[in-house]
């Protein structure tokens, strides 16, 4: 398997790397944090008329269609600048699945999205393991009765729609668009700027036109748990290489006993077990999104390894890179503050390594 990127593709890493260096620079995240606001609107802003929000779209709903690889690419970014922009959730939770099923009404949301006008959210969680749906969808006159609860759904309270993954009683499962007025929302803990929430379905009508390709053979939840998994491994690899480079550029400056840090054989050690695991991450994720890209028999395998990896040894390697700061790892006015935060936030939506390490466990074959 050949993981370096094509062209277009390392055009796309080179852009959104270059936009987010000048967006996301600490100044700018320290008065994005001070303003209280749920993401930073002028780097928003920027991703859209640089193109970078639509460059995964298919090419039909007026994107580049640069699929799961070019979303890992672009998100792989966000995380290594630890940008506080809605990208994961309007692109891996909502705008991949409505992209590649969605009815053309429905795909009609795409484009405020590319253009920054909008935000899009997809509800991947509930209580339980990753993937496992409890929320019901009753089936009523010509529309549907949805009742359930999702837990921590990003920006459910910003996005002009949810997507809601519910069991269709009498049929499969189905992916609703929702309009956020008319679930509750509940707010919940965060570990970072980034706002989480409970989303209370309790009798919510929806027409049929909600039901997202107007299917529930499950093909769209499909979709939605992939790039959500996709997703959210994507960042986790940024994070980590964002965390090395801070880590990196400390210990070679940092004296002890009239020494550089990067002089004692301890931290070495330690900076190359922070290294196995990023690279670790790193050929899960692109081996990941190459098979889903290309519909692959394996591509759940693979995500799930990528999965425990980002829940288990990357989030180890973030308590390494606290460690070989000192004191000073655990100052909120230090940036490596921010990659532990959201290394840990992604961990917990990913289900965490035990759950990752079950859900691999059920795919492998089984011997006799």
């Amino acid at each position: 398997m050949d993981f370096n990127l094509d062209e277009t593709r390392r055009e796309l890493q080179g852009l959104a790397a270059g936009l987010l260096a000048r967006e996301a620079a600490r100044e700018r995240l320290e008065a994005s944090e001070r303003s209280g606001s749920p993401y930073d609107a002028a780097t928003w802003n920027a991703l859209a008329q640089a193109g970078l929000l639509g460059a995964v779209l298919p090419e039909d709903s007026g994107g580049a269609g640069l699929g799961p690889v070019g979303l890992a690419v672009l998100l792989r970014e966000v995380g290594a600048r630890v940008a506080p922009v809605p990208v994961y959730a309007s692109l891996a939770l909502a705008a991949v699945p409505i992209g590649r099923h969605g009815t053309a009404v429905q795909r009609a949301l795409l484009g405020p999205l590319a253009e920054g006008e909008t935000v899009l959210t997809g509800a991947y969680r509930e209580v339980g393991p990753p993937g496992a749906i409890a929320a019901t969808a009753r089936r009523d006159g010509g529309g549907f009765v949805l009742n359930g609860v999702k837990t921590f759904v990003p920006y459910a309270r910003e996005a002009s729609r949810i997507l809601i993954p519910a069991q269709v009683e009498g049929d499969g499962t189905g992916v609703f668009l929702v309009e956020p007025a008319a679930v509750t929302i509940t707010r919940q803990p965060s570990a970072t700027t980034e706002p989480l929430s409970r989303v209370a379905l309790d009798g919510v009508r929806v027409g049929p036109d909600a039901l997202l390709g107007g299917t529930a053979d499950g093909a769209a939840w499909d979709t939605l748990r992939r790039t959500a998994v996709a997703g959210a491994v994507a960042v986790a690899s940024g994070v980590i290489e964002g965390a090395l480079e801070l880590t990196k550029e400390y210990v070679k400056t940092r004296e002890q006993f009239d020494r550089v840090l990067a002089q004692f054989q301890a931290v070495t050690m330690q900076i190359g077990d922070v290294y196995i695991a990023k690279r670790a991450l790193d050929v899960a994720v692109w081996a990941g999104v190459w098979r889903l890209a290309e519909g692959a028999a394996d591509t759940d395998e693979v995500l799930a390894v990528a999965a425990y990896n980002a829940c288990g040894p990357v989030v180890e390697a973030l308590y390494t890179c606290q460690h070989l700061h000192g004191g000073i790892g655990l100052d909120v006015t230090y940036p490596l503050h921010r990659y532990f935060a959201w290394g840990k936030q992604y961990a917990h939506l990913l289900g965490g390594a035990d759950d990752s390490l079950d859900a691999l466990g059920e795919l492998l074959p089984q011997e006799a």
